[in-house]
């Protein structure tokens, strides 16, 4: 029986109480993952390779230390833009041949654009993982960029920041709370950019870009899936080691201005349900001042809404019936100091006004009251339990090497995740509520719905098959 089977039993047990009190004390999570292998190549390009053999499959990323984090205000949705662009051709492969060769090879492609980093990957079968290595090797360097494809694809992205930013009230309310959130934090800008800036950004601003960032010196390779590490360095020499490195210029850290009293702020949009998100500055592992902070802070957001059992769901949606949906979000792994997020909609008879004053409630009890032991080592199981479930997927294991590099933490940071938040007292957890989900720092934002336009509604087409999610 394998080792991930064997936990999943263990876990069951404890979660439906057929192991004994001792017994459950007793789990510990002991890991037996395969090792990682760290390259450098000579031009400065970073490599990360993972076996896993569980199937004849292999993921390639490529991971650039570049995204909307790093873009100046008038430039904003550049990294995003560029993105888009990658698929557009190369002297050897003009527009739309990557997609036909992967697809052509029985495999899948896409890519991402974030705060904090642009990623390319493949998922193929793993004697294909050559062409993978081929055709990111030659686009890294020799993008066309072509004008009259950019214009295209901007008009493409300022639709696509319509369908899913200004015609969804929820995720405009979101992108209003973080602009209002951050003074000075590259953060306050959506990876999207915003419209004016995405109209107004050139070509030429584009190549730039391109010449800046996309070299092999600011870029990760992760491979992860059934391979043999040293067929993988070798394949990755021969296509990457020959394109020369750029002079990387790093960005000037910006440090957000201490908040110094809550803030408040109403969206207008058309909508049918009112909305409230609460956000709340919070440290993240880069930063922490203890390194224990960000995993305390990981299980108090699984205490308020890690499943069904979690207080929001349980205290105000089944119980007090206030809102008709509550939850709760924190990522410890940002480049920057992030928030710690609440956010809900009230249920039908109910108003914001007491939605707030329901969600501000469940604060102060984790502030003033320790978290029992048993709701503790729920949380902790839970997490274990999804940690394993997604180290089945090939995909995620590379995701997560890639994120951690790019951001500027070590890869190892994943292997200690589970036995750091195993470590996490009810103290540690009251502490960093008090520390930080205090009103000084926190931004409401609260979506007013505005009447709806049967014709607005229906006016979009349905959004084509745009590389990015």
């Amino acid at each position: 029986m394998n080792n991930y089977l064997m936990m999943l039993i263990i876990l069951s047990l404890s979660l439906t109480g057929l192991a004994t009190n001792a017994d459950s004390e007793n789990i510990k999570f002991h890991q037996s993952l395969p090792p990682v292998h760290e390259y450098f190549l000579d031009n400065g390009m970073k490599i990360l390779i993972k076996e896993d053999h569980r199937a004849p499959v292999v993921v390639s990323q490529i991971w650039y230390r570049v995204g909307s984090s790093y873009e100046p205000l008038g430039s904003t949705g550049i990294s995003h833009l560029l993105e888009h662009m990658m698929f557009k051709g190369t002297p050897d492969y003009p527009s739309g041949e990557l997609s036909r060769i992967i697809a052509a090879n029985g495999g899948s492609e896409n890519a991402f654009t974030g705060r904090d980093y642009t990623a390319y990957f493949q998922s193929l079968e793993n004697s294909r993982l050559e062409i993978s290595f081929k055709l990111e090797s030659d686009r890294m360097r020799n993008l066309l960029l072509p004008p009259e494809e950019f214009v295209k694809e901007q008009q493409v992205v300022m639709e696509e920041r319509r369908l899913r930013t200004e015609d969804n009230p929820r995720d405009l309310t979101q992108e209003q709370l973080m602009a209002t959130a951050f003074n000075n934090s590259p953060y306050r800008s959506p990876v999207i950019g915003w419209m004016n800036d995405i109209s107004s950004l050139t070509v030429d601003e584009l190549r730039d870009w391109y010449q800046r960032w996309y070299a092999p010196n600011n870029a990760t390779l992760v491979v992860v899936g059934d391979i043999i590490p040293e067929a993988v360095l070798a394949l990755a020499k021969n296509y990457f080691e020959k394109l020369p490195a750029e002079k990387i210029k790093p960005i000037k850290n910006q440090t957000e201005a201490t908040q110094r009293g809550e803030k408040r702020l109403i969206v207008k949009a058309p909508a049918k349900l009112p909305y409230l998100v609460m956000g709340y500055h919070t440290p993240v592992l880069r930063n922490a001042t203890e390194n224990w902070e960000p995993y305390a802070l990981e299980v108090l957001s699984q205490l308020l809404d890690g499943d069904t059992s979690a207080r929001l769901s349980r205290e105000l949606v089944r119980g007090s019936e206030v809102a008709a949906a509550a939850s709760a979000g924190y990522t410890l792994s940002s480049r920057l100091p992030d928030l710690f997020t609440i956010s809900g909609i009230p249920a039908q008879g109910k108003d914001i006004k007491t939605l707030e004053a329901a969600l501000r409630e469940q604060v102060r009890h984790i502030r003033d009251e320790l978290a029992s032991t048993a709701e503790l080592d729920r949380v902790k199981i839970q997490v274990v339990a999804d940690n394993i479930y997604k180290r089945d997927s090939v995909f995620y294991q590379a995701m997560e090497l890639g994120m951690l590099e790019t951001i500027g933490l070590d890869w190892r940071v994943a292997d200690e995740y589970v036995e750091r938040i195993q470590e996490i007292t009810a103290e540690q957890v009251q502490t960093v509520a008090r520390k930080y989900l205090i009103d000084d720092n926190l931004t409401v934002a609260i979506l007013d719905p505005q009447p709806l336009d049967a014709k607005a509604t229906n006016k979009h087409p349905t959004s084509g098959g745009h590389h990015d999610h």
